[in-house]
């Protein structure tokens, strides 16, 4: 795992082993040397796009910053001074370079870091308390996800396709502009988030719980629900071929939305959800009927 005070550490001991000062190491990662004196201190951590810079300078991998790296892993390529290979350069030899990720950020309590960027962590991010990180345009793609609590943090941009997001608890967290698309959450409870954007294509929500969360402008293609419980929401858009099933309905409204071939069957309290301005098509509409759906404000498509 990564901490701040090992982290510090580990940059000072690099930096001492390539007799370079705090001034040369700002320089060449475009940041100020007091800044440089809080890492080492332990007072603040780098961001996972600074590492990997540092990484390439001592001329290691992102586990020398782990807490069972060992602090003499440097000494060889201190001996050569400042690595600057770039990402397009070949590799050098004797060197790991920023191809050869391996390193695990489970376990962990992640506070106000900057994470913007990340790649490459497969199943490596579970049982972890995040609150107040920035995750901006990073691929979390393929990712299993696992028992995290997850608050007050930024994924804008972020791509989670095939991702599988399991027995977690998600709140107030920002989603803008996100794909979903195949994901899977299963046990999850995800309130007050802000999912503005984000394409759900694909996305299958499990035996969770989905509430409160702001979802316009979002997209919804063969997206399903099954056993959860959805509570003040508004769904906007057009939804085709989703299915909603064994769902517990409170405070939700469909305004605005269109609706093609989307199921609904065996859900609870669904006589109180709202339908206003909203166009169906025949084989929406009898589902509709069918789960005693109020269709006052629903017309069918010609």
């Amino acid at each position: 795992m990564l901490h701040s005070k090992t982290i510090g550490e580990k940059i000072a001991n690099a930096r001492k082993k390539m007799n370079i000062s705090q001034a040369d190491l700002a320089l060449q990662v475009s940041i100020s040397p007091q800044a440089v004196g809080k890492w080492e201190r332990g007072e603040s951590m780098p961001d996972i796009v600074t590492l990997d810079r540092l990484a390439s300078i001592f001329g290691v991998d992102l586990n020398y910053f782990s807490e069972n790296s060992p602090t003499d892993s440097v000494t060889n390529a201190a001996d050569q001074g400042p690595v600057t290979v770039s990402i397009e350069e070949a590799p050098t030899p004797n060197r790991k370079t920023r191809f050869d990720w391996n390193w695990d950020m489970s376990r962990g309590n992640w506070a106000d870091a900057d994470f913007s960027g990340l790649k490459n962590l497969k199943e490596k991010f579970s049982s972890c308390n995040i609150k107040n990180c920035q995750f901006v345009k990073s691929d979390l793609s393929d990712l299993v996800l696992e028992n995290n609590n997850v608050e007050l943090c930024d994924f804008s941009f972020s791509d989670f396709r095939n991702s599988k997001i399991h027995s977690s608890n998600l709140l107030k967290n920002q989603y803008h502009n996100c794909s979903f698309v195949d994901a899977t959450w299963t046990k999850n409870n995800i309130e007050k988030c802000d999912f503005t954007g984000a394409d759900f294509s694909g996305t299958e929500f499990l035996n969770g719980n989905f509430s409160n969360n702001i979802i316009s402008d979002a997209h919804w293609k063969f997206t399903s629900f099954r056993k959860m419980g959805i509570d003040d929401l508004v769904f906007e858009g057009t939804f085709e071929d989703c299915h909603f099933e064994g769902c517990s309905f409170y405070r939700v409204k469909f305004q605005n939305a269109t609706l093609v071939n989307t199921f609904f069957k065996y859900n609870d309290r669904f006589k109180r959800v709202q339908f206003t301005d909203c166009k169906v098509d025949k084989i929406t509409y009898a589902f509709l009927k069918n789960n005693q759906a109020n269709l006052a404000g629903v017309t069918l498509l010609e």
